[in-house]
């Protein structure tokens, strides 16, 4: 599915020596290299503040921590997404409550956002998806009409770019109160372990984020508020680093790679291709096309035999998952979430992708179907 290994051996010299830098000064908390990366990776996004932290799971727990939310209060987000988004949601005290998503774009449909607020609701965490960001103008003045913090998850969209309505563009991550992504090795920017960000444009707020971050604390032994133990590591900082320099070539493979699969299944009677948003550029993280028509894991067990890798994200929606059943939702309750866990497939995309590889999933893909 990613081919991390020979992504590694075109930068290998400049990450060899950033480690080694690292290990020659012994820095390895807190090192320099994490303040260094904090600054290039706002520079990039174009956020006023950049927090780093152990990881994206961190970083959303952090995030609802240092807005305040409160044990008992809703948090909206999607019922098709990976389960951490909930999770932490559920770690502090909070209520998850689900909303269906749209069977294209696959972010949290904003037709119903409005029937789900509650005087109990706190925030909505809409999640970039695949790649791409959510409707961001429409839920952020859903947002400011209820008084409601945004929590943005672009775990799988660092890069992706959105166009308000009246032009102006924002990366993934910027427009909410808090941004969070997951440096996770697999991601488009990935180190080589685990790691977290927050983003935000608050000074107030980032100063909080970061006391959180690192035991409450402001001053060495001086803890101000409760907070938790996440550090972004030195070494993977550092790495990440010299990853971020290469960030757009990156996305740009990741698009020429997903470019080919379109051309090849373009109008193929089992397979939809993934609907790119008018307000959104894609950094396909994941190529995700559903499967109508015939069983899904049929193809998916044809392709394993021929040596073709593929996932689904995700085999279940957070509602039936066995952790939320006491929430009390129902199978059919969230029915384009339910729809789409039975029919996506993720294909092979990665920044080194041959030409010949490709070719070859294309064919035996469209091999099964003869």
């Amino acid at each position: 599915m990613v081919d991390l290994r020979s992504q590694y051996e075109l930068i290998k010299t400049e990450v060899d020596q950033a480690i080694q830098e690292v290990i020659d000064t012994t820095a390895f908390i807190n090192g320099p290299q994490v303040k260094e990366f904090s600054i290039a990776l706002a520079a990039y996004t174009g956020a006023k503040y950049v927090i780093t932290c152990g990881n994206g799971t961190d970083a959303l727990q952090i995030a609802m921590m240092g807005l305040d939310f409160q044990p008992g209060q809703e948090v909206i987000v999607p019922a098709f997404t990976y389960v951490a988004t909930a999770e932490v949601i559920a770690l502090l005290g909070l209520k998850p409550v689900f909303i269906d998503v749209v069977p294209d774009t696959y972010e949290l449909d904003i037709t119903q956002l409005e029937s789900k607020i509650t005087p109990k609701t706190a925030g909505i965490v809409p999640v970039h998806l695949y790649g791409q960001c959510s409707n961001m103008e429409a839920i952020l003045a859903i947002a400011q009409k209820h008084n409601l913090k945004v929590i943005e998850d672009t775990a799988q969209a660092i890069g992706a770019k959105y166009t308000f309505s009246d032009g102006t563009v924002k990366q993934a991550g910027t427009m909410g109160d808090v941004g969070t992504t997951s440096f996770f090795p697999s991601k488009n920017l990935g180190c080589y372990g685990d790691g977290g960000a927050m983003f935000t444009n608050d000074a107030e707020l980032a100063e909080k984020l970061h006391m959180i971050a690192n035991h409450g604390q402001k001053k060495k032994y001086h803890h101000h508020i409760v907070g938790v133990n996440s550090r972004l590591d030195t070494l993977q900082a550092a790495i990440l680093k010299v990853k971020l320099q290469h960030l757009d070539r990156y996305s740009a493979s990741r698009n020429a790679v997903a470019d080919t699969y379109d051309q090849a299944f373009a109008g193929h009677a089992h397979l939809k291709i993934p609907v790119r948003a008018a307000n959104s550029t894609h950094a396909f993280h994941q190529y995700t096309i559903q499967v109508a028509g015939i069983s899904r894991d049929k193809l998916k067990s044809y392709l394993a035999e021929k040596g073709v890798p593929s996932m689904v994200y995700y085999p279940l929606p957070l509602h039936q998952q066995e952790a939320y059943l006491d929430l009390g939702f129902k199978k059919g309750d969230f029915p384009v979430a339910e729809s789409l866990c039975e029919n996506v497939l993720s294909l092979p995309i990665h920044t080194e992708m041959k030409s010949e590889d490709q070719d070859y999933i294309i064919e035996t893909i469209k091999s099964f179907f003869k």
